[in-house]
């Protein structure tokens, strides 16, 4: 749990009544760039308190549906629900229930590791000595405490995400965004992250994740989407995908592999 002097009266729960409301609902969502569809009628429920993985090759929509459920593109057609409130109409209120960690991390680079924490936490209405005190419990956990005068702009890929996700964190969210969020951090630092999104969904929070190590998706992950083309694929627990999928698929990367049809590449060049 993210350590930290306040109370647990004071900290959002999900009580029934909202665990029977979806985390997600998307519905015949569409989003057209310079006349490309890159999400073209997805649609995909994810109830409150999964570790839900998002799939898909390589411009498969993941990224833009995530920026159109924080409000930062807005969708062509569809609708979305987040927590039980519509997007965009709701979006001030859904944003102070998400914790986002962007696959391209953009941090304030002139800001230290525990200013932009306390800035994070200053933006969702958290006291001054409580935005200090969670900033340095996260830079304490995350190992930065050592950093704690260093430049974002100097940090390693890993570090940024290890900040992102103290940042995710600090406002006790009961939905994460995680676009990538294990990329460029090394094996200690991607443990404690999963341990910490394992925890929060134990008490009741929804992950959504895109990740492309579908080893890590498969550990973590209660169900899944496949979605190609800005469409989905396929929905549900694993044993239902294995159904799905072609005969002898077993692992997620091989039902993955069927359901998106990639072609084998040996024989596609003569000197390989």
């Amino acid at each position: 749990m993210i350590p930290s002097s306040e109370t647990q009266a004071n900290t959002p729960g999900i009580d029934a009544s909202r665990s029977s409301i979806p985390a997600i609902e998307i519905h015949d969502l569409h989003k057209i760039y310079n006349g490309f569809h890159a999400v073209d009628g997805l649609s995909v429920t994810v109830p409150q308190g999964c570790f839900f993985g998002f799939l898909g090759p390589n411009g498969a929509g993941k990224t833009t549906t995530i920026k159109m459920l924080m409000g930062l593109a807005q969708p062509n057609g569809g609708t979305m629900q987040v927590l039980g409130m519509p997007m965009p109409e709701k979006s001030l209120e859904i944003r102070r229930e998400i914790g986002l960690v962007p696959d391209d991390t953009l941090l304030f680079d002139y800001l230290t590791g525990a200013e932009y924490l306390e800035f994070v936490a200053r933006l969702y209405g958290l006291s001054r000595p409580l935005a200090k005190e969670r900033g340095r419990e996260l830079l304490d956990l995350f190992e930065l405490s050592e950093n704690r005068r260093k430049l974002i702009g100097e940090y390693s890929k890993g570090m940024r995400k290890r900040l992102a996700m103290g940042a995710a964190l600090i406002h006790r969210p009961r939905l994460f965004l995680m676009d990538e969020p294990f990329e460029g951090v090394d094996a200690v630092g991607a443990r404690l992250m999963k341990d910490i999104l394992l925890e929060q969904v134990r008490h009741g929070a929804t992950v959504f994740l895109t990740s492309h190590v579908l080893e890590v998706v498969e550990r973590l992950c209660d169900q899944v989407a496949i979605i190609h083309r800005g469409k989905v694929l396929v929905q549900g627990t694993l044993s239902e995908l294995r159904e799905k999928a072609a005969s002898g698929a077993s692992t997620l990367e091989d039902i993955f592999v069927s359901l998106v049809g990639a072609e084998r590449y040996s024989d596609k060049l003569d000197w390989l």
